[in-house]
């Protein structure tokens, strides 16, 4: 059983990459990718850590990038670092704070002002989301809970979004595969494409060279997990899986099993391997 989607305290997760491996090893993982937002900073921990547990380190990142759908989710799984792949990530970080300044001066303007002394303090490291404004704004009173940040200020079309840089969901592919690595769908039974959409959309980024479709994830149902696996297969891509874990910042999910019943295969990183 493997884990190949985490996230770490080098983004949104509330876990070290080190203390992520011991939790892999008590769950009997036998590989693990710590995939965060935007950047592969933790991997050199999760490598470190992974060494004679018997748990595979796989390195990883998640990237936000856009398409005509909206925005979509890739993660990559394998690449080595390089100019190109470095100058990208430095670029959406970049376009990352310049959105997280503007969402700082929208709540103050919105009667529900947060610093960004706050919300850094909350990150605890240099890559800050939405979710760290969401603790802010509960910290301050200005909203019960989480949930209430997002549906009153921060989820899109809501008064306190902002839009950042992403690339093309095709040029992130690209940057991805000339990193030596494999670009996935993340949770797409999450996006707003069902049925003919979302079968266009594959058959698009597959024909960009993607090598994955992520089929089980913590939020799929068994009927989603069973149609995503089909329509992997009818263009030669690999089901991959992972729990989307965030430590305590996912309550209820538990790494390698999601909501109890997530079981990705052990051969699906090497299925990724084969596709780099």
């Amino acid at each position: 059983m493997i884990d190949l989607h985490v996230h770490s305290t080098f983004s949104d997760g509330s876990r070290t990459p080190a203390e992520l491996v011991s939790e892999a090893v008590a769950a009997g993982l036998t590989a693990l990718a710590v995939t965060d937002h935007d950047t592969m900073a933790g991997v050199p921990e999760l490598v470190g850590a992974a060494g004679g547990t018997g748990v595979r380190p796989v390195p990883g990142v998640e990237l936000s990038v856009a398409h005509e759908h909206g925005p979509l989710h890739l993660l990559g799984y394998f690449m080595e670092p390089g100019d190109e792949l470095n100058a990208a990530l430095e670029r959406i970080r970049r376009g990352r704070e310049e959105r997280n300044l503007a969402i700082v001066d929208r709540l103050v303007a919105l009667g529900a002002p947060v610093t960004w002394e706050e919300v850094l303090a909350i990150a605890g490291g240099d890559l800050v989301g939405r979710p760290h404004f969401a603790m802010a704004l509960v910290a301050r009173g200005h909203v019960p809970t989480k949930d209430d940040a997002f549906a009153r200020y921060l989820a899109r079309g809501r008064p306190a979004y902002v839009e950042r840089f992403r690339y093309p969901a095709a040029g992130a592919i690209g940057i991805l595969r000339r990193a030596r690595g494999a670009a996935v769908l993340a949770h797409p039974g999450l996006l707003r494409c069902e049925g003919r959409h979302l079968k266009e959309l594959v058959a698009e980024l597959a024909a960009a060279g993607l090598a994955g479709i992520e089929a089980w994830h913590s939020r799929h149902t068994a009927v989603q997990v069973r149609r995503l696996r089909r329509l992997a297969a009818l263009h030669g891509l690999v089901a991959t899986g992972g729990s989307d874990y965030h430590g305590a910042m996912s309550p209820g999910i538990r790494i390698g099993r999601g909501f109890g019943s997530l079981a990705v295969p052990d051969d699906v990183v090497d299925a990724l391997l084969a596709l780099r």
